[in-house]
């Protein structure tokens, strides 16, 4: 059966992300700890984490992913934001922990003019400084790739496991792939994706997709998601897409919007309609 959730909200308790996810029709899903936009504690107290649990595995729900802020900035030159990055993170891997959420996925930020060989072993380098718990993997995510942010070309994300001493693993975002220049609107395509991928960097550690479609053509690296089969990729390269063996045991997370009448119901449901199994 397909992994397939959306990013779902920890208002008013983490546990409740469960409950929305169940409404949506999902059985995996994604999470923020707190607020994205502000450096904040995930502040998740034991009996909520219990219930998060609890709810979870009785609604058959993972696995799960945090999300780090979007604050977080692993390549950064500069040391004070290097630290509140190193430390937000450590907080998330925390919060991973308590909740039994597997994987906390990361972008590697933007070099800001320290040059990609600069910029990628800042990234391995904060990631080293990180005590992650047993159970838990920091997964580094595909990047659109615009201005000096990396994660947009696939020997980025290789070069960043070579220099980190972490046992890292990685999340594919579609949207992201194809704003970076990989082709995913034909079946030819993803093909020629999943075999670049595997010839660079491996897909036995490919651990979870971030499933969008994208506003804007290939390679523009512009970062704005659409609704599955509705975008710049398409009906067919979306469905080559998760059809792929690649992405056989994959579970796919959806960031899709919630506009013209369409939720993230909509986006799970067309996703096991283009799914053949």
């Amino acid at each position: 059966m397909v992994r397939v959730g959306a990013h779902t909200s920890i208002a008013g308790g983490a546990y409740n992300a469960v409950d929305e996810q169940v409404e949506y029709g999902g059985n995996c899903g994604q999470i923020f700890s707190h607020s994205p936009q502000v450096w904040q504690d995930p502040n998740i107290e034991d009996e909520e984490a219990e219930q998060f649990r609890t709810l979870s595995e009785a609604n058959g729900v993972g696995p799960w992913v945090i999300h780090s802020s979007y604050l977080v900035n692993l390549c950064t030159p500069k040391e004070d934001l290097r630290e509140k990055s190193r430390d937000s993170m450590q907080k998330e891997v925390d919060a991973a922990a308590k909740l039994d959420i597997e994987y906390v996925n990361v972008h590697l930020g933007a070099h800001t003019g320290a040059g990609v060989d600069g910029g990628l072993d800042n990234a391995a380098s904060v990631l080293d400084d990180l005590d992650i718990p047993d159970g838990v993997t920091v997964l580094v995510e595909s990047d659109a790739g615009s201005g000096t942010k990396l994660g947009g070309q696939f020997e980025h994300l290789a070069t960043v496991r070579e220099r980190t001493e972490q046992d890292i693993e990685f999340c594919l975002d579609t949207a992201h792939m194809f704003a970076a220049g990989y082709d995913l609107s034909t079946a030819a395509g993803v093909d020629e994706t999943f075999a670049e991928f595997d010839d660079v960097v491996g897909l036995d550690d490919l651990a979870c997709v971030h499933l969008n479609d994208s506003k804007h053509a290939c390679g523009t690296n512009k970062d704005e998601h659409a609704h599955i089969g509705e975008g710049e990729i398409g009906e067919e390269g979306m469905r080559a897409f998760v059809n792929h063996d690649a992405v056989e045991d994959v579970p796919l997370v959806l960031e899709t919007p919630t506009e013209n009448g369409k939720s993230f119901e909509w986006n799970i449901q067309r996703v096991r309609e283009l799914r053949e199994e």
